[in-house]
């Protein structure tokens, strides 16, 4: 029996095999009362690997994880964990338990032999002091105190399971870049295409209860995925001719051949039943928002809205205009003041100073990240409807609740089922149901990405580009915001929010790229300001001084075009073998290695560009 102890010592040396599978399960199985949930799954992991956990919801992806990690039992097939490794699981709903504080709640997730200063590490940078009550903790605390809990220990395995939810955008690409430095072998499941991109290396697609892999990372996951169900359609469109030709022999063949009919009459059979037996994928869901009447040009005009508690400024003088058929994304840290801003614009808060003007014909449909509307006893059917019988009313047409539960994927047997019984990503579907169903030509939405699996949120998007409204939407998902807003508004600062919000136009991309553009315009306003500051200093020297640079001057001047034309040329040749996309999944330390260099050389050619740029002005002054 080996001790906790020497378990912990022999994890921290990495004694245990590179090539040893950490964990494997074959041939497993798990069902609920009238739900196959896994069927025949089979997944392997080994220390390094970085495994994105893919399925529609419902597809068994947290049930399979729960198994791995131990904290369920398959009712069939084998799992096996290495004896010496550690493991931690992202839970989507953490159980605070009885601890008073968010520390001792992360402490008691370390192993002996783990440092306690780990925990006051992650915290910090999570943002959280350690000290907070646990039962008045916010979602996205509540998932950044869990991530701490389970990082700390510097795990063999780390399982996360929707580890983005909730959390902003800063502390989404500083959880990307701590996975990066992370020796764990990890597991994750996670509706957020670019965080997916970015960190997995190997994807396990659960579908139909079976389990396929691919030996890349997210980013060619659909596309692989797509192939694979167009060669399934076409093998079931050759079994159904085989079916056909099996019954035209039958009807029309030799008679006399009494035995050989009775055989291929037998395989006729074997053939229909596997034709008949084929689950296909479970589809897409089928809807479109229900638009009402068409609002006024104008929406939304908000003249110079402030916003403040206490001595905290949460909105300083902010204008903007809103126009029939804008789609606005809202970013920015969580407690940057979103929300707060996102009311006064909608005319649920009154702002301190300034006015906001709503247009005509407003009607507003909301979807509203705390799922506050949501009663859990509720039945689907009574949720749907408000309880006015089992018809509701779309697109100007009546339809059976069953029905319409058909377009977003639900049964009609669950119909009668209490919402509480729902997955995550079954409440948001159902959420999403709702407000579809509603006539609108405003959509407000607060988090709508969150536990949608990445299928829902592609008709999502379609849903959102279609949409000849107006929609105004919170959001920390980078790659839903690329296709879909019109415009971004974000904090001046987003380190330090100080109530100064600016509109980019585009998606979160065009607004980086905006911000970028602004900052290498200041940074040559102020080479330019220097600059003549150094042409000011030099005339009152006056005498001998004036039009002379110094020895170190005039050897920088010449010497620093090579030196940069070196430097660019040592970035070329580790982007050119950063490009190489099989790197990445073969030797991710090498990849990570020629980054931060490649990060490096870009930050001195920078200061030299800069160095060199304020050189050239002061001798062009000094010689004019």
């Amino acid at each position: 029996m080996v001790s906790p102890t020497t378990m912990a010592a022999v994890r921290k040396s990495g004694a245990i095999p590179t090539s040893e599978y950490l964990l494997t399960a074959e041939g497993v199985r798990k069902e609920f009362p009238g739900v196959v949930a896994l069927d025949d799954v089979t997944f392997r992991l080994k220390r390094g690997s970085v495994h994105a956990l893919m399925g529609e919801n419902g597809a068994g992806k947290s049930t399979l994880m729960k198994i791995a990690a131990g904290m369920v039992e398959a009712q069939s097939g084998e799992v096996f964990r290495h004896p010496s490794a550690t493991i931690r699981y992202l839970e989507q709903a953490p159980d605070f338990g009885a601890y008073k504080t968010v520390q001792a709640y992360a402490e008691a997730g370390l192993g002996p032999g783990d440092d306690p200063y780990r925990v006051t590490y992650l915290l910090e940078h999570l943002g959280l002091s350690g000290q907070e009550d646990p039962a008045s903790l916010s979602g996205g605390e509540a998932r950044r105190a869990a991530l701490a809990r389970v990082m700390a220990p510097e795990p063999d395995i780390l399982m996360l399971d929707e580890p983005t939810n909730h959390l902003d955008l800063p502390t989404i690409e500083w959880l990307e870049g701590e996975l990066a430095k992370s020796r764990s072998a990890l597991v994750v499941i996670s509706h957020d295409r670019r965080f997916l991109e970015k960190v997995s290396t190997a994807t396990v697609w659960l579908d139909r209860g079976l389990s396929r892999r691919l030996n890349r990372g997210f980013g060619h996951f659909e596309e692989w995925r797509d192939k694979v169900l167009e060669e399934e359609e076409i093998e079931q469109h050759k079994l159904g001719k085989e079916i056909q030709r099996e019954e035209h022999w039958l009807r029309y063949g030799v008679t006399a051949r009494r035995k050989r009919n009775m055989r291929r009459l037998g395989n006729l059979q074997s053939l229909r039943a596997e034709y008949r037996g084929h689950k296909g994928p479970q589809g897409t869901i089928q809807a479109s928002a229900t638009e009402g009447r068409e609002s006024g040009k104008l929406v939304i005009e908000a003249d110079r809205i402030t916003k403040a508690y206490g001595d905290r400024t949460i909105v300083a003088p902010f204008s903007i205009r809103v126009h029939r058929g804008d789609c606005i994304g809202l970013i920015g840290p969580n407690g940057a003041g979103k929300t707060t801003l996102l009311k006064m614009l909608t005319g649920q808060l009154e702002p301190d100073s300034g006015t906001v003007k709503l247009g005509t014909n407003l009607e507003i449909a909301v979807l509203d990240q705390k799922r506050e509307d949501l009663n859990l006893e509720d039945t689907l059917s009574h949720y749907l409807t408000d309880g006015r019988g089992d018809n509701l009313l779309v697109n100007g047409e009546q339809k059976h609740v069953t029905g319409y539960m058909k377009d977003f994927l639900f049964q009609p047997e669950q119909a009668r089922t209490p919402i509480k019984n729902l997955s995550g990503g079954e409440r948001a579907r159902l959420m999403l149901a709702r407000i579809m169903a509603k006539p609108s030509n405003l959509l407000i939405l607060d988090e709508p990405t969150n536990d949608l699996d990445i299928e829902t949120l592609d008709l999502l998007q379609e849903i959102v580009a279609g949409y000849s409204g107006t929609v105004i939407l919170v959001s920390h998902d980078r790659d839903f915001l690329d296709r879909t807003v019109t415009s971004t508004i974000a904090p001046a600062d987003p380190e330090n929010p100080d109530g100064r919000w600016i509109e980019y136009a585009g998606g979160y991309s065009d607004m980086l790229a905006q911000k970028k553009g602004a900052e290498d315009e200041r940074r040559r306003a102020d080479k330019a300001e220097k600059a003549k500051t150094s042409e000011a200093k030099s005339s009152d020297t006056g005498g001998k001084a004036r039009g002379k640079l110094s020895y170190k001057q005039k050897f920088a001047l010449e010497n620093l075009p090579k030196e940069m034309e070196k430097t660019e040329n040592e970035i070329a040749a580790r982007e050119a073998k950063m490009a190489d996309p099989n790197l990445f999944a073969k030797d991710q330390a090498t990849f990570n290695k020629l980054a931060a260099e490649t990060e490096k050389l870009r930050a001195d050619l920078i200061r030299m560009e800069e160095e060199w740029l304020e050189l050239e002005m002061l001798r062009e002054a000094l010689e004019g």
